[in-house]
């Protein structure tokens, strides 16, 4: 399932100059056609059930579904990786979003008691029964009453300042024999046939991205030490694996092309939610001077010619048998 970037193959017979939203091709029409079908898919996609948990309300929770869809359809339509037990007691969800992995888990686990938490307060009052949601900062001191059996983290990039600490107490906080996963990104936008070039707005936009939010103590490519930072924690049985992200339908492989539709949503869907806070606050820029490179980066991602992509990084492991409860 995952993939290198030397070996994700190009579709040879792109032509069209755009993803446009008016498209003047029979190949914009195809793909205007898929981002439609898959628009659709997550707007309807908590009535699965016969129930309707979320009205989306902002182009922020949307997005974060989107993202949870990319992710899920990354993994090949499971929630997680890690071998966790049949019958889970209890689940955590760090950083727990719109809440939407922690709901599809509680109709996967209905006896589990699965627990999401979130500095917004963004999630739907309606959920299954053992689901329940909190409002809480995870870089504080955790005070659970009780220790999980499974502990998941997935896409905290940006919002994390001290990661090592994060999985300490993840470690601490996990049952002994039970197991954590740490699921993120390397946002270093690549191109495997070299299309990307350094002159790009694109790329540009990506470096000094990453660049600030460091300077800012805020690592925005946490996939790359997730698998390092579990180890320290004293997890053991650590298994990573590093997935493809592309940007856009230009892949051959059909799986990658579903995945760089739903990344090409996520990313059009949040560009300036990306940028505004950063670019104005560190490098001064205007809100003016922002909307042009949006502008800019939104043609570019637009050209099929153009192969951008980056890696989703996974990485879960176990706490040992014989280590310490906390009670």
């Amino acid at each position: 399932m995952a993939a290198q970037a030397a070996n994700v193959e190009i579709e040879s017979d792109i032509e069209a100059s755009a993803y446009g939203e008016e498209p003047d091709s029979a190949y914009d029409s195809e793909v205007a056609s898929y981002t439609t079908s898959i628009t659709s898919t997550i707007t309807n996609y908590k009535e699965e059930n016969g129930r309707r948990y979320h009205a989306y309300k902002d182009g922020k929770t949307e997005r974060l579904d989107i993202m949870h869809k990319m992710t899920e359809v990354t993994l090949g339509g499971k929630l997680n990786l890690a071998p966790i037990p049949e019958n889970p007691k209890r689940i955590l969800d760090i950083g727990t979003g719109t809440g939407i992995w922690a709901i599809d888990m509680g109709d996967k686990y209905p006896n589990a008691e699965i627990l999401g938490n979130d500095l917004s307060p963004i999630q739907p009052r309606w959920v299954p029964p053992n689901v329940r949601f909190e409002v809480d900062d995870v870089e504080d001191d955790w005070t659970y009453s009780e220790p999980f059996d499974f502990i998941h983290c997935r896409m905290m990039g940006n919002a994390i300042h001290d990661w090592p600490k994060l999985h300490r107490q993840c470690f601490e906080y996990t049952k002994p024999g039970g197991w954590a996963e740490f699921i993120d990104l390397d946002l270093t936008w690549i191109s495997p046939d070299g299309s990307l070039k350094d002159t790009h707005a694109s790329k540009k936009f990506n470096d000094e991205f990453i660049r600030i939010s460091r300077e800012t103590n805020i690592e925005s490519c946490p996939g790359l030490y997730l698998e390092g930072w579990m180890k320290d924690a004293g997890f053991q049985g650590i298994h990573a694996e590093k997935f493809v992200l592309p940007v856009g339908t230009w892949p051959k492989d059909r799986h990658l092309k579903e995945v760089g539709a739903w990344n090409y949503l996520q990313i059009m869907q949040g560009l300036e939610a990306f940028t505004y806070a950063l670019f104005t606050r560190r490098l001064g820029y205007s809100k003016a001077e922002v909307e042009v490179i949006c502008a800019n980066i939104r043609k570019e991602i637009k050209d099929p010619k153009l192969h951008i992509m980056f890696h989703l990084h996974v990485a879960y492991g176990q706490k040992p048998e014989s280590a310490t409860a906390t009670s």
